[in-house]
């Protein structure tokens, strides 16, 4: 196992009713709050209402930045640092899914840096050294922004969509109120449920072969995936599948699965690339990358990982040999993501044909990506073909 430093910073309130926890939360605040938000879900579940006047009993003002969409962009972005220039804003509200984080986290960054915050994205200038504090109203369950440093947007102007990453982007405290995701539509459910999947694949498929704690940890998280995501979009308000999921998206990717092994991420650098260029919703580009890049990595250096991922996850018998178990495990997730109504190629999701060299030119831009197995813009491109 490798060295590491453990740090899971972020306070979590999790249960029925712990909006309530706001309240204490919102203690000791002075100026003025930003309150974020996306679409107007909130409003249509009564959860604004609820926050508004949390903030109005704590004698707070706010103000808001409303609208924020699936892979946030940079104009978001712009618009809040504004706000928190313009309001003196000390303190950054995220009520909402992972995009409405994430940019909230990047608004936080940016209020401090002296430039355009696009630049920390592409490594132009120094890291991030000082944050409006942040924290999150989770509203639903998918990409773990509530409980770690990492924050994903969309530079619309360049078809660019890349990550920051700093502790001091950790929100101060998350409340994970499963109950709250009961009114999530059945496409967005089940596309959480990939995201989370997604997230477990990335830090499980390595050469890091020691981590044997995180792998199994990993396995149990996958396991819940399995078991609690078909039941949720049965019932979406099944107290039991909600709260299992929301939890395990937070543990999915606050640190706890990476800490001391090498983790792999190239399947979501290429859906980067290609949802920056059409908007497709994160999680069923992963759902249509994932089985594919599977595919592909699977050799002779890969073949352990992956077959053991076929015994420990899908049951696959040992009497095969390595490689059939793998393959049977790759055929098993692709029937998975099917099953949740995921589609399977990128062709269904709008995505042209004519762009795909593009897109493998701009996710390689910085060279070969991946640990589990090295990719180039050759490899990048044969996936993108392989999954039209």
């Amino acid at each position: 196992m490798l060295n590491f430093d453990y740090n899971v910073p972020t306070r979590i309130h999790f249960g029925k009713n712990v909006i309530n926890k706001l309240d204490d939360e919102l203690r000791g605040i002075d100026g003025t709050v930003l309150l974020l938000y996306g679409k107007g879900s909130i409003k249509k579940t009564g959860l604004y209402k609820t926050v508004v006047h949390i903030l109005n009993e704590k004698h707070l003002s706010f103000k808001e930045l409303k609208d924020i969409q699936p892979n946030p962009r940079l104009k978001s972005v712009h618009e809040g640092i504004e706000l928190c220039q313009d309001y003196n804003i000390t303190f950054l509200l995220a009520v909402g899914g992972g995009s409405v984080i994430d940019c909230a986290k990047t608004i936080a960054a940016g209020y401090y840096h002296d430039g355009d915050i696009w630049d920390l994205f592409n490594g132009q200038q120094d890291g991030i050294r000082k944050a409006l504090p942040i924290g999150t109203v989770l509203t639903l369950t998918a990409t773990g922004s509530e409980m770690n440093g990492n924050a994903v947007i969309t530079n619309e102007g360049t078809q660019e969509k890349l990550v920051i990453q700093s502790d001091l982007l950790r929100p101060r405290f998350s409340i994970l109120d499963p109950t709250v995701t009961y009114s999530v539509p059945r496409d967005q459910t089940a596309a959480g449920i990939v995201d989370i999947f997604s997230h477990i694949l990335e830090q499980y498929f390595s050469h890091t072969t020691e981590a044997y704690v995180q792998n199994r940890v990993a396995e149990a998280l996958l396991h819940t995936c399995i078991h609690y995501g078909p039941i949720a979009l049965e019932n979406p308000r099944d107290y039991e599948a909600r709260s299992n999921l929301m939890w395990s998206s937070s543990l999915a990717l606050n640190g706890l699965l990476h800490y001391g092994k090498k983790s792999d991420w190239a399947t979501h650098e290429i859906e980067h690339g290609v949802s920056a260029m059409f908007d497709v919703t994160h999680a069923v580009g992963l759902a249509i990358l994932t089985p594919v890049w599977m595919e592909y990595v699977l050799s002779v250096e890969t073949v352990e990982q992956m077959a053991m991922y076929a015994r420990n996850i899908w049951h696959v018998g040992s009497s095969l040999d390595k490689f059939a178990q793998a393959k049977q495990g790759i055929k098993r997730t692709r029937t998975f993501f099917e099953r949740l109504g995921l589609p399977r190629t990128l062709s269904e999701v709008g995505v042209k044909k004519d762009s795909l060299k593009q897109i493998a030119k701009k996710v390689t831009r910085n060279g070969s990506i991946g640990n589990f197995k090295k990719l180039t813009e050759k490899d990048v491109l044969s996936i993108l073909e392989k999954a039209f």
